[in-house]
């Protein structure tokens, strides 16, 4: 071992995955002060905007959310759409439709901003207390800036955002184990079963629990069997932990039922990453790229598959590039300040002279209060938007809106929020790859498909994006006519349906 690794193995933690919150509540650590910075930036920048309602599907875990409170009960049966309507639907994130519906209720959108801001300090709070072992304040703030940063497109008010700090907080955990050169506390376990509740994600973390624990085998060979009966027994119990739910093995097997689905990629979030323009991701790789090829990074093979895997992730699926970013600067941090020991440079300073922490947390508190604060005083109203058609379906009559409709997939959400129930939603998962291809098929300017699709289900009238390619053909149909239109959404009406009027 040379004398710079020396330095840095004795830098190490050796109190499990709790040891950064305990530093940071009982300790004045030099780093602190910018890890309270970070997370408080991170939730401040995130609290006023706007773009994360751009998703339909946040009206429709609201309604769920609230079917929930007022059955007291998880549905296991579609109760929103006309043409699903009582078939098999699992609600797999009910823990997290619950929360999101109880900040709702509490102070509107403003409520819902609040969460999802808080959600996302938490996780730069987690992150940062983890880097700040390893890595002195400007490189810290470099990497915790970038990995928040690629996860722009996907903060939006939604499950998974909630599900960030806790994956966050379990990753932290698993390598904090294998710093200490033990298996993972059991502190992590009831980690697993809120994950399991709250999105469909738990299952990477599941999965996550194989390399750390082929790494520590591949270290202690000689002796394996009490790496593979302490990783073993973690894991057996970690997987026990996602039964915890109102699904039971059900909801285990649903996320690779997810994934297995033909027709994701008709999904935005489902395709894969564009480099036709500039993007943070790519700036983060390219910076990730030039840095470690510079001081000569070594990371670890097991790690190193682990991050290409996570990276094919991302490529694959945009919505995987925050998770993919959080756990590259996780498993970065370590390389990173190891190569630059080697280097010659000076270990980062693990104490410093910003006085104790509790002033620190104090101030974070105040200031996070004092946020909010103003936030709520300056009421959020929902207008039109490109998933919230509301002076379309403001226009459209009363009767006319229990008939069937046929609606743009990202109107679904806004439909079931507002008691309408939509032909198509963004529950694909319940609707299938049939279906969700015959919609597609419908909405390419097809009239064939369109027309037979219309028919079929007795369609009365439709709401689509201004820009729907069927908007055009609707046109041309003889029997129908143009009811209203605006920028964002256009309604046609059968004739025959039609309320009285020109």
């Amino acid at each position: 071992m040379t004398e710079a690794q020396s330095r840095i193995e004795t830098s190490k933690p050796a109190n499990g995955w709790l040891e950064p919150v305990a530093d940071w509540v009982f300790a004045g650590r030099a780093g602190i002060l910018v890890v309270a910075v970070a997370a408080f930036a991170a939730f401040a920048i995130l609290l006023p905007v706007d773009t994360i309602f751009n998703d339909g599907d946040t009206y429709w875990h609201l309604a769920t959310g609230q079917w929930i409170l007022d059955h007291r009960a998880v549905p296991t049966t579609d109760p929103f759409s006309y043409t699903f309507a009582g078939a098999p639907w699992q609600a797999h994130e009910w823990l997290s439709e619950v929360v999101m519906t109880l900040a709702y209720k509490a102070a509107g959108w403003n409520g819902l901003r609040v969460l999802v801001a808080l959600a996302f300090g938490a996780t730069a709070a987690i992150l940062g207390a983890y880097l700040r072992r390893w890595l002195a304040p400007g490189p810290l703030l470099l990497l915790l800036g970038f990995a928040l940063a690629c996860g722009a497109p996907s903060l939006l008010a939604r499950p998974h955002i909630l599900a960030l700090p806790v994956l966050a907080a379990w990753v932290v955990g698993l390598m904090s184990a294998r710093d200490a050169g033990r298996a993972p506390s059991l502190w992590l376990l009831p980690l697993m079963a809120i994950w399991a509740n709250l999105h469909g994600g738990f299952v990477l973390g599941l999965a996550l629990i194989a390399p750390f624990a082929l790494e520590a085998l591949t270290e202690t060979w000689r002796r394996p069997w009490p790496v593979i009966r302490s990783w073993g027994l973690f894991g057996v119990a970690a997987l026990a932990m996602t039964l915890l739910t109102p699904h039971g093995v059900e909801g285990l097997i649903f996320p690779f039922k997810l994934m297995g689905m033909q027709s994701l990629p008709a999904i935005v979030e489902w395709r894969g990453a564009d480099f036709s323009k500039m993007t943070v991701f790519e700036v983060a790789i390219l910076e990730a790229l030039f840095f470690c090829l510079w001081r000569g990074v070594k990371i670890p093979a097991i790690r190193l598959l682990l991050m290409l895997g996570l990276f094919h992730m991302a490529l694959q699926h945009v919505r995987h590039q925050a998770v993919f970013a959080l756990i590259a600067a996780l498993l970065l941090a370590e390389p990173l300040a190891r190569a630059k020991l080697e280097a010659g440079a000076a270990a980062p300073r693990r104490s410093g002279d910003w006085g104790p922490v509790g002033p620190t947390l104090a101030a974070l508190g105040l200031a996070i209060l004092a946020a909010i604060t103003i936030r709520l005083s300056v009421p959020t109203e929902r207008g039109d938007g490109i998933v919230s058609p509301v002076s379309a379906l403001a226009k459209t009559p009363q009767d006319l809106r229990r008939a069937p409709v046929f609606n743009e997939y990202s109107f679904g959400g806004y439909l079931v929020f507002e008691g309408v129930q939509p032909f198509i939603d963004g529950r694909a998962d319940m609707y299938g790859d049939d279906f969700v291809r015959a919609y597609e098929a419908a909405t390419l300017a097809r009239p064939a498909a369109l027309a037979a699709t219309l028919d079929k289900h007795k369609i009365a009238w439709t709401i689509l994006a201004a820009g729907n390619p069927a908007v055009a053909t609707l046109d041309e149909l003889p029997n129908w006519r143009r009811l209203w239109a605006d920028k964002f959404a256009v309604v046609h009406v059968r004739r025959a349906s039609s309320p009285a009027g020109p």
